[in-house]
């Protein structure tokens, strides 16, 4: 790497230089002694827990106010959290090196947002996360399609599981009231595939810390317009909300973009398995939703399928360091 690009990404700030306290940079240098798989899964673990409770409070502030309008102020008050950090690393740190890459990356993922979030107050949490599982199938499937790797028998057998999954946590509810929401929440799993995707491609380039802050401002662009189609007033304690909001999805994007930096998509996928968890508990404390067992069952199976992928792709040896 020329002497010039070196020291600009040394400039980026997601080093312990930029870090705001001595122990945390000391939690870092621990971390970074781990193997880069051991550290992927620590980071999509804590992406997952950090998620779980954004999810539920997004699901009470898109049960208040409309769905749009709970996306876009999700986004801007994400913007709002970041800037005191890009001040403080220097705005030219965060200019990215590929700004159309950070821009088709934030339309795909509003895209798969305004589906998400359609559904969101509809879908139990439970629900909800099961249909994620399918996530890594759809990356199999997209990375197949668009970077034409091979597709072995045994990524076929596990998507074909996934999918089985998904008709026992979507089939029963088909026949109920609103039962559609469960397939667009379905068909937004997909779209964030294809943004996963997108990320993956862009670290090769950019800091975790560039990518984060260019999420927050292209999906807070791209997302005004349909937030003022039909805005409704905000209370305080909303208003607070979605600044919460803004502090749990800044600290999860980063936790799962430095997952996706460290190692490879497949080896962060057993982890997986505690989302169903944490989002089941926070069902039943905050909504009193009961996890059905078609859920229970579907996520098992679409995490059991997603976990022997994954192991099988480690054997394979396809790890970053």
């Amino acid at each position: 790497m020329p002497p010039a690009m070196t020291q600009r990404r040394d400039e980026r700030p997601d080093g312990p230089a930029h870090l705001p306290a001595a122990p945390l940079r000391r939690l870092v240098g621990r971390l970074r002694r781990l193997d880069p798989a051991v550290r992927g899964m620590l980071w999509a673990m804590s992406a997952g827990a950090v998620f779980s409770v954004l999810n539920a409070l997004l699901r009470t502030l898109a049960m208040q106010l409309d769905p749009m309008q709970t996306q876009f102020l999700r986004y801007v008050f994400g913007c709002v959290v970041l800037l005191p950090l890009v001040l403080r690393g220097g705005v030219a740190a965060y200019l990215p090196r590929r700004i159309g890459g950070q821009f088709a990356r934030g339309f795909v993922h509003t895209v798969g947002l305004g589906l998400w979030f359609t559904a969101l107050p509809h879908v139990p949490m439970a629900d909800m996360t099961a249909l994620s599982f399918t996530g890594p199938i759809f990356l199999m499937i997209g990375a197949f399609l668009f970077f034409r790797e091979p597709m072995r028998w045994d990524r076929w057998a596990a998507a074909l599981a996934g999918f089985a999954g998904v008709l026992l946590v979507v089939g029963p509810r088909l026949s109920g009231e609103g039962g559609h929401y469960h397939l667009v929440m379905l068909l937004a799993s997909p779209v964030f595939a294809a943004s996963v995707l997108l990320t993956k491609s862009l670290t090769r380039n950019e800091s975790a810390g560039v990518i984060v802050v260019w999420q927050a401002i292209t999906v807070s662009v791209f997302s005004l317009p349909l937030a003022l189609g039909n805005w409704q007033p905000v209370s305080g304690w909303q208003w607070a909300g979605f600044a919460a909001c803004g502090v749990l999805g800044s600290v999860g994007n980063y936790c799962q973009t430095r997952a996706l930096h460290v190692t490879d998509v497949s080896a962060t996928q057993p982890v997986r398995f505690l989302d169903l968890v944490w989002a089941s508990v926070l069902g039943w404390l905050m909504f009193a939703d009961i996890p059905g067992i078609n859920a229970i069952a579907g996520g098992l199976v679409i995490g059991v399928a997603t976990l022997w992928i994954a192991r099988r792709e480690a054997g394979q040896g396809g790890r970053r360091g």
